[in-house]
Parts: structure tokens; sequence; C-alpha cells
């Protein structure tokens, strides 16, 4: 039952049964998450640009990242015919224009155009860049797998994975031969629909991992 506790000090739920809660807790819990924000073309002239907040990295070598789905969308229906995809950090003086790229719009609408955001050429791939995005990840499609739930049950929630094909890393990044993470000014998904974070320097610490 919802609500109930098998330790005095949890909150236990079953989420089959509902969390009970003001709003879902598991985007709040597995966060900051980053945020997968992805081009892609059609093949026939039309762009696409939308973010997703189920992405990460999968794989080193060769380097695979993916991202999910909710959903049969434009990104999917266009990574799936043309094989490509390219993903664009978002950083702090992107955030409202990768916000204004979560809009529901019509197929034939250009975010990049909606955004008012540049298109730039890959270098491996087909799919356009975000020129204003200082990394860019040039992708071709590895597999797209339809999610399962634990009873074999078809969900309509597909993970698209990409190999990466190509790297561009604005040099302001670059230091020593080292990517500086905080330089970027990265965001990262939270919970709910409104809620960010940013990376910043104070936020680092190290920690060397044992032998």
């Amino acid at each position: 039952m919802s609500g109930t506790s098998l330790e005095s000090d949890r909150y236990w739920y079953d989420p089959q049964k509902g969390h009970g809660l003001a709003h879902d807790p598991l985007g709040s819990i597995i966060a900051p998450r980053p945020i997968g924000w992805i081009s892609t073309h059609d093949g026939a002239g039309h762009r696409n640009l939308a973010p997703y907040s189920f992405f990460n990295l999968f794989n080193y070598r060769p380097p695979i990242i993916g991202f999910a789905s909710l959903g049969s969308k434009d990104t999917l229906r266009n990574a799936e015919k043309t094989g490509e995809f390219v993903w664009n950090l978002v950083t702090r003086d992107l955030t409202e224009r990768m916000n204004a790229t979560s809009a529901t719009v019509s197929s034939d609408t250009d975010e990049f155009h909606l955004a008012e955001l540049t298109s730039a050429p890959s270098a491996n791939i087909a799919a356009p860049r975000v020129a204003e995005s200082p990394v860019n990840l040039e992708c071709r499609l590895s597999q797209i797998v339809a999610l399962r739930d634990a009873s074999g049950g078809t969900l309509s929630t597909w993970l698209i994975l990409g190999e990466v094909v190509g790297v561009h890393i604005a040099h302001r990044l670059l230091r020593k031969g080292l990517y500086d993470t905080a330089a970027a000014a990265p965001v990262l998904r939270g919970g709910g629909r409104t809620d960010y974070f940013q990376i910043q320097r104070d936020a680092l610490f190290r920690m060397p991992q044992p032998d």
C-alpha cells in the first residue's frame, strides 16, 4: 500500500499502485540528468531539434550515447529513417532556447528557427549541429530498443542508441589537454516540469579510485 513504511524512517510505495505524493519522485531522485538536446533531419530537407531528459553515455570504445523517446516523436522517426543524429550540449546561456524547442509543434516546424538558433554542418553525417552549443557529438544510429516492462509487455517508449563518430569541442573548454566541465556551465534536468541544475566549479570534489 502506498505510503506505508517497512522501516520507521522510510516512505515506501509500489509504483504500480501509485506514489501517493504530490508529484512522482523518481525524476527528482534520479537527478540531475544530462539533457539530450538532439538534432535530426528527415532526409528531405526538414530539420528537427528537441530536448530529452532521459539521456546518457553508455560505452567508451566505441563511444555510445543514448536517449529515450516517450512516444513516437519526430526525433525517433528521423533517426530511424536517416540513421543519424547529433547531441548538443545545453549550457546556462542556452536554456531558454532549449526550452523553446520542447514546445509541441507540427512536424514541419523548424525548431532552429523557432528558437533562433544557427544550424551548422556536421563533418561525418548530414544531421545539423547547434552552432551556439560548445560541444556537439555526431552519431550514427546503432540500435533502437522498444522498452518492455517486467512482465514482457511492450511500452510506448524507445531507447535510441548511437555511436559517436565525430566530436566538436570549443577550444576554450580544453585546458592543458583536459576538458573543463565547469567552464561550459552545463545545465542538467531535475525533477518535475520546471527544475534544472547548473554545474559550477565549487561543486567539484575529487576522490581517487581504489587500486
